[in-house]
């Protein structure tokens, strides 16, 4: 196996199987997966929610994978990531914490109140190798998920 997306355990589900969809690429030369959104969320204005994904990703060690919003919803909804790229690491999959769940924080940059729907896309995901030092002997694992690499 390189890469690709997985379910959470299923005692971990926060939503119905049915409702969770594998991102995809839309067209042949994307670069991005889209992620679709598994429920209907209310984006109150000048607040943030976050999406639990009940998905996972595995890849190779020396890889990454980085979660940008869409285009169209930072351009025409004002719907920013709250921590602007999201970065998930090989060994975030399958943690002991959440079980790798990608969970994404949705900031609602607008005066008013924005409603999504489950099914559409909302961000998009992009693996890619990533180089260390001449050096590095970093060897601590990581235990546990969002935040545990303090």
């Amino acid at each position: 196996m390189n890469r690709g997306f997985l379910l959470i355990k299923d005692e971990l589900l926060t939503y119905k199987e049915e409702d969770i969809l594998i991102p995809k690429r839309a067209t042949k030369y994307s670069a991005g997966y889209d992620f679709y959104l598994p429920c209907d969320v209310i984006l109150k204005a000048k607040k943030k929610v976050q999406v639990k994904t009940n998905l996972k990703a595995y890849m190779k060690k020396d890889e990454v994978l980085f979660l940008f919003i869409r285009s169209s919803y930072a351009i025409k909804k004002g719907i920013t990531l709250t921590n602007n790229v999201g970065i998930i690491d090989s060994d975030y999959f399958s943690n002991e914490d959440n079980d790798g769940e990608i969970i994404v924080s949705l900031t609602n940059n607008t005066d008013k109140d924005i409603y999504l729907k489950r099914g559409d896309r909302f961000i998009q995901g992009i693996f890619l190798k990533y180089l260390t030092v001449d050096g590095d002997t970093t060897t601590k694992l990581r235990k546990g998920g969002i935040g545990s690499t303090k």
